[in-house]
């Protein structure tokens, strides 16, 4: 074997041992939660060293940060995905599609706002990137539907509209204290959009 297949037959290796340590850590946020994630477990159930583990990721914060960046990943392709022909029904469309991100992964969206890195440091730029970009999505429709307002009043309008929805949907979801049933959460965040938009003179200016 010459020394390009060799470097070749090591990268695969490397590839292969990256995304097992990356699914292990997946697999383990999205059954038990983030708290639960110890490194020693994740290089166990990967068959390898914690050292390999620094050697790939830098420290666990980077294993954590990957997951969290595939999470945003998924999730802005579904939201990106809603038909944005009619915003008031986009509006909806991003909201419903929200609650049923979070329902189906629920710890894996818990990490991504529970995650803090160690000794306090920044989070990546990128990654808080990604995140604002993501929920962004609410604020074109808001910008279409209130064209005269002013344009950081609309982003704060989105960012409010969000930050609602997701508070709603992460108290649902809170087994330990006020769960509500995953139809109901659907009703009750439609219900609050509908409110919204009709506070904010948006329902009534889009049906006449």
């Amino acid at each position: 074997m010459n020394n390009v297949q060799e470097k070749s037959l090591r990268d695969r290796k490397k590839d292969s041992r990256r995304l097992l340590i990356l699914e292990v850590a997946r697999s383990a946020i999205a059954s038990k939660g983030l708290r639960s994630l110890k490194i020693r477990d994740v290089a166990a159930a990967a068959d390898c060293s914690i050292g390999s583990i620094y050697n790939e990721f830098g420290d666990f914060d980077g294993v954590i940060l990957t997951v969290n960046r595939e999470t945003v990943q998924a999730l802005d392709a579904l939201l990106a995905a809603v038909p944005d022909d009619d915003p008031v029904a986009q509006l909806h469309g991003l909201a419903e599609t929200y609650l049923d991100f979070a329902i189906a992964h629920a710890n894996l969206l818990r990490a991504l706002f529970e995650h803090r890195m160690e000794d306090d440091r920044p989070f990546p730029e990128d990654l808080l990137e990604m995140v604002i970009r993501t929920f962004a999505l609410m604020h074109e429709p808001l910008v279409r539907l209130l064209p005269d307002q002013d344009p950081v009043e609309v982003a704060l309008l989105a960012r409010t509209m969000f930050s609602a929805v997701h508070g709603i949907i992460s108290l649902g979801l809170e087994e330990r204290m006020v769960a509500v049933p995953p139809q109901s959460l659907h009703r009750h965040v439609a219900q609050f959009v509908t409110t919204h938009l009709k506070g904010l003179g948006i329902v009534k200016r889009a049906e006449s």
